[in-house]
């Protein structure tokens, strides 16, 4: 089963970037479906951001405009660029694949504040 790893969270400025990338274990051509979640504590897991092996991509409202999601087949990584972040960004970010099977990364802090 693939295995997805999250890398690039860290602590930045109101309205910074971070580049998040999701490496996955094995080749994600095949996987029609990647996405990006994220989660504060004491509320459930949002849905952000989303991709098809098409490159069809659609956002969530909160994010639309401000973050890109997209992937590259040939280094099976999945990116998330995150601009104008703002303090109420700040989250655990996860990787989703539906391989078909769900499969999850173990997530990436991303915290926004001066």
């Amino acid at each position: 089963q693939v295995q997805l790893v999250e890398a690039g969270g860290g602590l930045v400025q109101p309205g910074g970037s971070l580049r998040l990338s999701c490496a996955a274990s094995e080749n994600i051509s095949s996987i029609n479906y990647m996405a990006w979640y994220r989660q504060v504590p004491g509320k459930q897991r949002e849905w952000i951001a989303g991709i098809n092996n098409r490159g069809d991509t659609t956002y969530t409202v909160f994010v639309q405009g401000r973050f890109t999601i997209s992937r590259n087949n040939d280094k099976n990584t999945l990116y998330l660029q995150m601009d104008s972040l703002k303090s109420t960004d700040t989250a655990v970010y996860y990787c989703y694949a539906l391989t078909p099977a769900a499969r999850w990364g173990q997530g990436t802090q991303v915290t926004v504040s001066s």
